[in-house]
């Protein structure tokens, strides 16, 4: 290590005001990072962390997202504006967000938010539904504003929103077993390797076992001939359509409160809730401000909301010493942008992958994050509010559009108001 890297034992606490509040901006505890000072901190594991960051993000996610613009109706050339606009503001965000607070604050699109756009594009018109993005990501920008959503998370207990992440994060684990059962021929190979190069701390210091996990599946691929791109033809550069929204308040009232509670409680709130797991302490209230500012650049893309997602704040924070995780942040970030420009192909390209690779090298990356999710919700206290919340999410339970880690969360924190007194009194 160079000699003039002073290595920080924790990110500091945002300053606190004359008031003794903290500020409503949380502001960097570290002076940002620059670009030889990125060059310093990066290594092999934390370029791993951040591609296999973008593999995830650019395989399933995308393909949700194209099967529900695909079934409402929506042109190819309104899908790769769709595309190369989440990507753009996941790679800016991201790079902006990372390298002022030196932490790896990875962001994306709302997958749930996705998914409930299925319904409403059968009897919404596309204009109508981008008018209800613009409309969620001011009302998302202005609660984050207001400060709001930090005296939120700071009110749920972190038992109970690591049992939402763990149950939103089980289906990663569940992944492993289901891709090594389905495609034996490139899922065992992946697990085999994760687990010598995990049991032998020799082989595991030589080569990182997700990384080594990343080199075996892509070989796997290769020999088994399972790489499957239909076709080359098509557009290569992005080119964004922009849709003129229509503010109608069939629209308005079926898809903002939704889409808004998503992004601030569902996606980060998983997103904090993972990093600080992993010993960060993520600005919330700028989160929410720049996941706000970002969806509304989506929406003049025609595309679903940003936020500082689970998942992959996950697998950035899968390895590595934590004062150097942002690399990968930047590594991710970096890409992303690629992806916008290079929208269209690189979608192609990512899809033609077995989904048993992207299954396995998922879950496997996302272990360590769905142990820690576990021992923070059921070691200590608030076991009976987590196990709700986790039973509750897990359910699927979907009232009103919202989530169901939403109504996890507050079904479970209900409970441990009501049964768990004497934990809340000594938190």
């Amino acid at each position: 290590m160079p000699t003039d890297q002073q290595t920080p034992t924790a990110t500091p606490a945002a300053p606190v005001a004359e008031n003794g509040s903290s500020p409503l901006l949380e502001r960097p505890g570290t002076r940002p990072a620059g670009p030889r000072r990125v060059l310093r901190d990066l290594g092999p594991q934390y370029v791993a962390n951040g591609v296999i960051g973008l593999i995830f993000a650019a395989s399933g996610p995308i393909a949700v997202t194209l099967a529900v613009g695909a079934a409402g109706g929506l042109t190819e050339g309104q899908l790769a504006s769709w595309v190369s606009g989440i990507f753009l503001s996941a790679g800016a965000a991201t790079l902006l967000m990372s390298l002022v607070y030196r932490q790896p604050l990875g962001f994306a699109w709302s997958i749930p938010g996705t998914v409930l756009l299925g319904p409403s594009l059968q009897h919404l018109s596309f204009p109508e539904v981008v008018g209800a993005f613009f409309t969620s990501g001011v009302l998302i920008l202005a609660l984050g504003a207001s400060g709001v959503v930090r005296r939120v998370m700071a009110a749920i207990p972190m038992p109970i929103v690591m049992a939402m992440v763990a149950a939103v994060f089980l289906r990663f684990g569940t992944d492993i077993v289901d891709s090594t059962r389905t495609n034996p021929v490139v899922a065992g190979p992946m697990v085999l390797a994760f687990l010598l190069l995990s049991a032998v701390p020799v082989l595991g210091r030589f080569l990182p076992p997700v990384l080594g996990t990343l080199v075996v599946g892509i070989a796997a691929v290769a020999l088994s001939g399972q790489f499957a791109l239909d076709s080359a033809d098509g557009p290569i550069l992005a080119a964004p359509v922009f849709t003129a929204p229509e503010f109608t308040w069939a629209a308005q009232l079926e898809l903002v409160v939704p889409l808004a509670i998503t992004v601030l409680i569902v996606q980060n709130g998983q997103g904090v809730a993972v990093l600080r797991a992993a010993g960060h302490r993520p600005p919330v209230n700028v989160s929410a401000i720049v996941s706000g500012a970002f969806s509304v650049l989506n929406a003049g893309f025609g595309a679903v909301s940003a936020c500082v997602t689970g998942p992959t704040n996950a697998l950035l924070t899968s390895s590595g010493e934590k004062h150097r995780q942002y690399t990968g942040a930047v590594v991710y970030g970096s890409i992303a942008l690629v992806f916008a420009l290079l929208a269209p192909a690189l979608t192609r390209f990512m899809l033609a992958t077995p989904e048993a690779f992207v299954l396995a090298l998922g879950g496997i990356a996302m272990l360590k994050a769905l142990q820690q999710a576990f021992v923070t919700a059921f070691a200590t206290t608030f076991t009976l509010g987590s196990l709700v919340t986790f039973v509750v999410t897990v359910s699927g339970l979907d009232l009103f559009n919202i989530h169901a880690a939403f109504w996890g969360i507050v079904i479970g924190y209900a409970v441990s108001r009501l049964l768990e007194r004497r934990d809340h009194a000594g938190a």
